[in-house]
């Protein structure tokens, strides 16, 4: 904690404190008339705005209640820095912290989001989490951070910023929202014609390899940073690009027995479970990893890769592949479904034409993204330096 002399007015307390973590429970949702539930994947990293949920209808485990105005903590991963205020009432996964302000006359509620954003919160979270794979915070340890908070006049001024700032962010977030919307649109009708004047041929005849990551069970599978070779999981592996801020690492010895699963250039990488279908292309920087419980598949001389995993990634693609996934709770993606998968396939000279338009879509959403990068460092900034600094 900082120690240089408070402003007057100004004063270190706990989160414990001033925030109460709700406890409030809902055994049956759909009875209690509660229609939408919220899980960590509904959270987007630094944004304060809940834009996708799950219908409890379609069925949940979930049980935590939650209202208009508390904010949504993830509690695992914290260092993916989900924090959201909900603007309607739902039930949401354990693995999400449901907070209020204890008094408003103390702590605005306006104020606790922005609080829950700032990077001594995330610091003390991370370091209070334990797990290796999973790690998680515990409410006795956020209730030790120490803040300093402002008096009323203060936070209401300081919310006013921070409030325009986020403005100013989620303006450009649905800039490029609805640019997406576009290239989704551009891709939609692309496929609708091809699907039309196109044969369609099973993934199995058109690649040379489809083979599913090693099933990692053995502990000794799994070696200390730097001492291994590196694994791609699901965590690692959305439409179109990698994260790779959580691989983990498998023996040397467990890389050669599941060769089959080694990565090369160019092969496609699917998700099996929990994002089923979303895919991506190996680039070159990762060949030579392996993956963990992961569809690799080697394009053929008769497909482009970036055309599958565009095919797969769509909504199109999506819709014909829906029927293969088994499961409710956590979705799955068999690699015999994928087999059998059938793809509208033009000639490859037009599905690499397809590719450069559709860049050519793509990259004014390069420039939005540019700009959101900076809108929410400028937030960032005005965050820590207005209630952060102390």
């Amino acid at each position: 904690m900082n120690n240089k002399a408070l402003k007057p007015g100004w004063r270190r307390v706990k989160f414990g404190d001033v925030v109460r973590l709700s406890k409030a429970r809902s055994q049956d949702p759909l009875a209690d008339g509660i229609e939408r539930y919220v899980g960590l994947e509904h959270l987007e990293p630094g944004d304060l705005r809940i834009r996708s949920w799950g219908n409890v209808a379609d069925g949940t485990t979930f049980t935590s209640v939650f209202k208009p105005g508390q904010v949504l903590f993830g509690k695992r991963r914290a260092y993916q820095r989900k924090v959201a205020v909900a603007d309607f009432s739902g039930v949401c996964s354990g693995d999400i912290y449901v907070l209020e302000s204890r008094d408003a006359n103390v702590l605005l509620p306006d104020l606790l989001p922005f609080i829950c954003q700032t990077d001594a919160f995330f610091e003390h979270a991370i370091g209070t989490s334990a797990g290796s794979l999973s790690p998680r915070t515990n409410w006795t340890s956020l209730a030790d951070f120490e803040f300093v908070l402002p008096p009323m006049e203060k936070q209401r001024r300081i919310v006013d910023v921070l409030i325009s700032a986020d403005e100013a962010v989620c303006a450009l977030e649905d800039a490029q929202a609805k640019h997406n919307q576009l290239v989704e649109s551009f891709i939609q009708g692309e496929f609708v014609r091809f699907d039309a004047d196109c044969e369609h041929i099973a993934s199995r005849k058109l690649m040379e390899k489809i083979t599913v990551g090693i099933v990692v069970k053995p502990a000794d599978l799994y070696v200390d940073a730097g001492k291994g070779i590196l694994a791609l999981r699901s965590l690692n592996v959305f439409p179109g690009r990698f994260v790779l801020n959580e691989t983990v690492e498998i023996s040397s010895q467990g890389h050669k027995a599941h060769g089959k699963s080694a990565l090369n250039a160019g092969d496609i990488v699917v998700v099996r479970t929990g994002r089923p279908g979303d895919a991506a292309v190996v680039p070159p920087e990762l060949d030579g990893m392996n993956c963990i419980d992961l569809i690799v598949a080697k394009p053929g001389n008769q497909v482009d890769a970036q055309f599958v995993v565009t095919f797969l990634n769509s909504q199109f693609g999506r819709r014909i592949f829906s029927s293969g996934t088994t499961g409710t709770a956590q979705q799955h993606f068999n690699v015999g479904e994928f087999s059998k998968l059938k793809l509208p396939v033009p000639k490859v000279s037009l599905q690499r034409e397809f590719i450069t338009r559709l860049d050519n879509v793509r990259d004014p959403g390069k420039i939005l993204n540019a700009r959101l990068i900076d809108a929410r460092k400028i937030r960032a900034s005005l965050l820590n330096e207005t209630i952060g600094s102390y």
